[in-house]
C-alpha cells in the first residue's frame, strides 16, 4: 500500500541524517572559540560540553550498543562523550565498578591491533602491534558519524595509566600478550621515551589514530587520562603531542589536543603550545578555573563521581563549574551497562552515580547556557552576588545585558553517614541580592530539576544591590537576568 506522507517523512528523515554525516565530513572540526577561548565553537556555534557518560567502553567493548547509547544522550539533551581507545582495559572488579563497560570479556575485546592466532592457555589473546585490526576502526567510526548525527563531540582519549598490576597483565602492549617482544617493562614504566620499541608502537597509533578520525568535525584528542598516576612523563606526553601535530600538519587537519592536568586543581605551568583543552577531575569546588583565569584554552571536568550516588551531588557540581567559567563537564554514569546500553542499571554499587533524571537535569543545564551569550561570558567576583540562608552563591554574566546566578544549600565533598534527605529540604524565604547597573530587568528563576521558569519583572536603582526574593526550592536554585534595553 503506498503511503506518501509516510514516504516524505522517511525521505526527510534520510536527507537530515545525510546532511549530519555531510557536516562531519566537510565542515570546521570543533574549535576554540575566536573571541573567547574559554568556550568551544561547533558548527557555526558557541558551546559548552555537557554529559553523564558510561565509563570509556563504549569503543573497546564489542557488546555495548552504540545506537542505544547514543540516543539515550541525544534524548537527554546532552552532547558529549569520553571514550578510551582500546589501548587500556579493566578487568572485572576494577574500582569496584559493577558490570563495568570498560572491563569486556575476551571476545568482545576491541583492540587496535590485530589478534594473532595465538592465545595463552586460558584462551586470552596474544596481539601484532605492527597489524591494525579493520574491526576496530570499523566500530570507531560507526561511533563518531552516528554521534555526529546527534550532535555529540567525542573525547578520544588515547592512552591511560596502568593503576594496578593486574591491569597491566591484560595489556596488549605487554610483552607477553604480542608477538612482537615489546613492552618487557613494568607497570610503571610504560609511558616514557626510554623504551624505543614501546614508544614507537605508541607513536604510530597515535598517529594511525589521528588519521581515522581525519574527516569528522566532532571529536577531539585527549593525550592520557590522568598521567600524573603510574609513571607517566611528561617528555613522554609532549613527544605524542608532536607527533599527532607533525601528523595533523602533514594531512591537513587540526583537532583539538586535551591533556588530563590534575585531581581537583592544580596552576598549569608551561603547557604544549598544541594544547587547547586542560582537562581536571574531581572539582568540587571549581576553584580550579580561578586558579586557571591567563591561560589560553577550556577549562573542563571530563570526570567526576566518587562523591555518593545521589544526584543533586552531581547537578550541583556541574551548575558550580560552569557558572564557574568551565566548559566541559562529564559525569561518571554507572547505569549505564552491555545489559543496560540505556542507562537503566539501578542498584549498582560503583562508586558514583548516574541517572535517567539526572541526565534530564544536565540537559537542563546545558539548555541554559545554550541561550546566554557564551562568547562575551566572564565569571563574577564574589561580590557580584551574596544570599540569604548560608547559600553558597555563584555568578556568571556579559559586562551589560545578560547574567546568570546560582545558589545551593552548602554541600559535602562526600556523602558518608549524612542522609541524602538533609540536603533535599524545600529551602523558603531565601533571596539573594546583586550588583547590577541601574536599569529594568526580566528575572527568570529556573527550576534546575526541572527546568521550569517563572518569569518576574525588577529595577535596579544606581550604587545599591537589586534584592530578589526567590521562590521556595530544593537544594539548588538558577536565576537568569537580562536587562531590558532603554
Amino acid at each position: 500500500m503506498n503511503h506518501p506522507q509516510s514516504s516524505h517523512c522517511f525521505c526527510i528523515a534520510m536527507l537530515s541524517a545525510c546532511l549530519a554525516v555531510c557536516h562531519s565530513a566537510f565542515a570546521e572540526p570543533l574549535s576554540l572559540h575566536p573571541t573567547n577561548a574559554r568556550y568551544f565553537l561547533f558548527r557555526g556555534q558557541p558551546t559548552v560540553l555537557v554529559t553523564s557518560g558510561e565509563h570509556y567502553g563504549l569503543l573497546c567493548n564489542a557488546a555495548f550498543d552504540i545506537d542505544a547509547y547514543l540516543n539515550e544522550l541525544a534524548s537527554d539533551g546532552l552532547n558529549h562523550t569520553r571514550i578510551f581507545a582500546g589501548a587500556y582495559r579493566e578487568v572485572p572488579g576494577s574500582f569496584g565498578i559493577t558490570n563495568n563497560t570498560l572491563a569486556p570479556t575476551d571476545d568482545d575485546f576491541m583492540c587496535p591491533w590485530q589478534r594473532t592466532d595465538k592465545t595463552h592457555r586460558d584462551g586470552s589473546p596474544i596481539f601484532d602491534l605492527t597489524k591494525w585490526n579493520d574491526a576496530y576502526f570499523d566500530r570507531l567510526n560507526k561511533i563518531l558519524e552516528e554521534a555526529s548525527k546527534r550532535g555529540i563531540v567525542v573525547e578520544l582519549c588515547l592512552f591511560s595509566p596502568m593503576y594496578k598490576p593486574n591491569i597491566w597483565d591484560v595489556n596488549p602492549m605487554n610483552v607477553r600478550n604480542n608477538v612482537n617482544g615489546v613492552g618487557d617493562v613494568g607497570s610503571l614504566q610504560v609511558f616514557t621515551t626510554d623504551r624505543d620499541d614501546l614508544f614507537a608502537a605508541q607513536k604510530k597509533l597515535a598517529e594511525k589514530l589521528s588519521e581515522s578520525i581525519a574527516p569528522y568535525d566532532n571529536v577531539y584528542i585527549e593525550i592520557c587520562n590522568e598521567p600524573y598516576f603510574g609513571g607517566v612523563t611528561k617528555a613522554w606526553q609532549n613527544a605524542i603531542i608532536d607527533a599527532i601535530v607533525a601528523k595533523q600538519k602533514a594531512i591537513g587537519t587540526s583537532h583539538l589536543i586535551s591533556v588530563n592536568v590534575a585531581n581537583k586543581s592544580e596552576q598549569i605551568q608551561s603547557p604544549h603550545p598544541a594544547v587547547s583543552i586542560f582537562n581536571f577531575h574531581y572539582c568540587h569546588p571549581p576553584i580550579v578555573v580561578a586558579e586557571n583565569a591567563n591561560v589560553r584554552g577550556v577549562i573542563g571536568e571530563n570526570e567526576t563521581g566518587f562523591r555518593g550516588n545521589a544526584d543533586f551531588l552531581y547537578r550541583t557540581e556541574a551548575w558550580d563549574f560552569l557558572v564557574a567559567g568551565g566548559a566541559t563537564y562529564n559525569n561518571l554514569d554507572y547505569s549505564f551497562s552491555v545489559e543496560h546500553p540505556g542507562g537503566t542499571q539501578s542498584g549498582y554499587t560503583s562508586p558514583g552515580g548516574g541517572s535517567k533524571k539526572l541526565r534530564q537535569q544536565l540537559g537542563i543545564l546545558k539548555r541554559v547556557f545554550d541561550r546566554l551569550p557564551l562568547p562575551e561570558l566572564h565569571p563574577l567576583p564574589k561580590r557580584f552576588a551574596t544570599a540569604s540562608n548560608d547559600l553558597v552563591v555563584s555568578a556568571i554574566g556579559d559586562a551589560s545585558s545578560q547574567w546568570l546566578v546560582y545558589a545551593h544549600l552548602e554541600l559535602p565533598g562526600r556523602l558518608k553517614d549524612q542522609s541524602p534527605e538533609s540536603f533535599t529540604q524545600t529551602i523558603q524565604g531565601a533571596s539573594i541580592k546583586v550588583q547590577l547597573p541601574r536599569g529594568n530587568y526580566q528575572v527568570a528563576t529556573i527550576d534546575t530539576k526541572t527546568g521550569k521558569e517563572t518569569v518576574t519583572h525588577a529595577s535596579a536603582q544606581k550604587g545599591e544591590p537589586m534584592s530578589i526574593k526567590l521562590m521556595p526550592f530544593e537544594t539548588d536554585v538558577a536565576v537568569r537576568l537580562q536587562r531590558n534595553a532603554d
